[in-house]
């Protein structure tokens, strides 16, 4: 299998998750369920979810034998058993299960990504109420955008010419919750950040960094704590491929250095907060938030 098939075959997958999950937007059944690594433990799970991770286990068990799998719900895990190879799946059924619980227009749907132990090979996230795939396939240096409903695509890419000053930082959270440093950089120019304004959105984390991509707006914030492979592989793979840098403060050199991630089943703990900010605008991000160094 080279990489157009394997990517041909995980599209598809990737489609009858969201076809699953659009037909159960409206008659869904839910529950509670409690996590130990958010810092709400309450959680929601919904037959959407278990219905698309199904979809998901089956067909990536019938189409990539072997390969290792790690999913959201039920702790599902399965390890990799290819000989001198180490290749993950890792699967979130149905990103943003509360902006789905609450009947939102936007804001929902699954992810998938592949990696070895270096490297997201390939990455997916879907839309389920537009019905818009975010993708990379394998060997592909290329970020598609593509609509399931008319299949019209586009590559995706950042217009470098755009100055953060005049656009958007999206967050997930009131601002007043980020340690100070971050809360006064993630701020308005009027109000001495680098941005022109913020927005707060709720809903999955993986249509939020759609918005990044596309350019809808200039930076996506990400809290410290407890990062799981199926949220935080995706949207990394993806902004990495796109030249997207996660940007955390270094205490000890005084400066901001960009956030590296090591792929893995297992749970990554981000001890700061990340700003994520396109590479071409690196040198603005941090003249911008120097004034809060001297």
């Amino acid at each position: 299998m080279n990489g157009n098939n394997a990517g041909m075959a995980l599209k598809e997958i990737m489609r009858r998750a969201m076809d699953e999950i659009w037909n159960r937007r409206i008659g869904f059944v839910g529950h509670e369920k409690t996590v130990k690594y958010k810092a709400d433990p309450k959680d929601l799970v919904t037959d959407a979810d278990l219905a698309s991770q199904k979809i998901f286990v089956r067909k990536l068990k019938e189409g990539f034998p072997g390969y290792g799998i790690v999913a959201e719900e039920n702790g599902f895990s399965k390890k990799c058993t290819l000989r001198g190879r180490k290749l993950f799946f890792t699967v979130d059924p149905l990103d943003g299960t509360k902006a789905f619980g609450r009947k939102q227009s936007q804001g929902f749907g699954p992810m998938l990504s592949l990696s070895t132990e270096s490297q997201v090979i390939s990455a997916f996230v879907g839309d389920a109420m537009t019905m818009e795939l975010y993708y990379y396939r394998p060997d592909s240096k290329k970020v598609h955008r593509l609509n399931f409903g008319d299949h019209q695509y586009e590559r995706l890419s950042i217009d470098p010419k755009r100055p953060l000053s005049d656009q958007y930082v999206l967050l997930r959270d009131n601002p007043f919750d980020l340690p100070g440093l971050y809360n006064c950089v993630a701020q308005s120019v009027k109000h001495g950040g680098v941005f022109k304004d913020i927005e707060i959105a709720g809903g999955g984390i993986g249509t939020g960094m759609a918005r990044l991509w596309k350019g809808e707006v200039g930076a996506y914030v990400i809290k410290a704590g407890i990062q799981t492979p199926w949220d935080l592989l995706p949207i990394w793979g993806i902004s990495e491929k796109l030249g997207f840098r996660w940007m955390t403060f270094d205490e000890p050199s005084s400066r901001w250095v960009k956030r590296e991630v090591k792929p893995s089943m297992f749970m990554t703990k981000f001890e700061d907060p990340s700003i994520i900010v396109h590479k071409s605008r690196i040198n603005e991000f941090k003249a911008g938030a120097r004034r809060y160094l001297i």
